[in-house]
């Protein structure tokens, strides 16, 4: 925040007027920025829980994310408390018990059923199980956060898990594993019951701070993970280990940062909307990088995700002035 200064003259004020747009238009481009990082972040989760998977444990896998994931949290908080000079505000009864569990949910038991999914399925195929949260999210988010139904939220949705579909019915190795996708869809409730709670608790906990505390939460919980953690850490390669690092600072410590910041200004059901756009990116980095080649037909379903996503979350048209219209 800048420091009063003296009232300035008629002339300087004129001189002062034009930056204003300026950081109009960058506010605007800070909630697609945020998406944006968020959703490749958590697009890169999936690989690099796939490539690691072949040398940790799900809850080895999940507690070294963690602590990375807290330690590079910390960092964030501690530059920030230094920048701004004010320490951060932790929530306390109730709502410091509500965040704790929304820790425990979010970083310990969704991390725990992706990890075991992943030892199941490609990378692809859980992704795109997951990804259905999306749709229970705007289920909870109408019925318990009272953000109802808009008609082009449902038809973006319905167009989204269509694509879902179609991609889910195409696998790059077309194995089905009943564990695996009960695992993935077990994910996928986590991370609705999350993302809704979470909406309903940035009411009262501010996004970088809640995200930090739930992340020692998390942790916290998979401390009994530790001696896995250890054993196989010794053992592991430094490209799997790196991999467990790098998941940590990335998907979990930037990503659910820039979500936190995302989610304050969007609706639960339509920031959850964009994560549609997760799959897609998932399949073709699987391509690329674990070399799982989708069928032809991933790609249609692909671009159906994209369709949806965009129709899901275009702003909604100005109401004409004198028209009362809701923000």
């Amino acid at each position: 925040m800048s420091t009063p200064e003296a009232p300035p003259s008629a002339a300087s004020r004129v001189t002062q007027t034009p930056p204003r747009p300026a950081r109009t238009g960058a506010a605007r481009l800070a909630v697609p920025a945020a998406v944006a990082v968020t959703v490749l972040l958590w697009a890169s989760a999936f690989i690099g829980v796939r490539a690691a998977g072949h040398d940790y444990a799900p809850g080895a896998l999940a507690l070294g994310r963690q602590v990375a994931g807290s330690l590079g949290l910390t960092a964030i908080v501690a530059v920030r408390w230094w920048r701004s000079g004010a320490r951060p505000v932790l929530p306390r009864g109730r709502v410091l018990a509500a965040v704790l569990a929304w820790g425990v949910g979010w970083f310990s038991l969704y991390n725990l059923a992706l990890n075991a999914a992943e030892q199941h399925l490609d990378a692809g195929t859980t992704a795109l199980l997951v990804n259905v949260a999306p749709v229970l999210v705007a289920v909870l988010a109408g019925v318990l956060l009272g953000e109802g139904f808009p008609r082009r939220l449902l038809l973006g949705m319905a167009a989204a898990f269509a694509g879902v579909a179609i991609i889910a019915a195409a696998t790059s190795s077309g194995e089905r594993d009943a564990l695996g996708v009960a695992l993935g869809l077990a994910a996928a409730a986590l991370y609705a019951g999350a993302a809704t709670s979470q909406k309903r608790l940035l009411a009262r906990v501010d996004a970088l701070t809640m995200t930090w505390v739930g992340c020692l939460a998390g942790t916290a919980a998979l401390v009994p993970f530790a001696p896995t953690l250890a054993a196989q850490g010794a053992s592991a390669p430094a490209s799997s280990t790196w991999a467990v690092v790098l998941l940590g600072l990335g998907p979990t410590a930037v990503a659910f940062t820039t979500w936190g910041y995302a989610l304050t200004r969007l609706s639960a059901g339509r920031a959850a909307a964009t994560t549609y756009l997760v799959p897609p990116i998932v399949v073709l980095l699987s391509w690329l990088v674990l070399s799982e080649v989708p069928a032809p037909v991933v790609f249609a379903g692909g671009a159906l995700c994209l369709a949806g996503v965009a129709v899901a979350t275009l702003p909604r048209r100005r109401p004409l002035p004198g028209a009362h219209g809701v923000h």
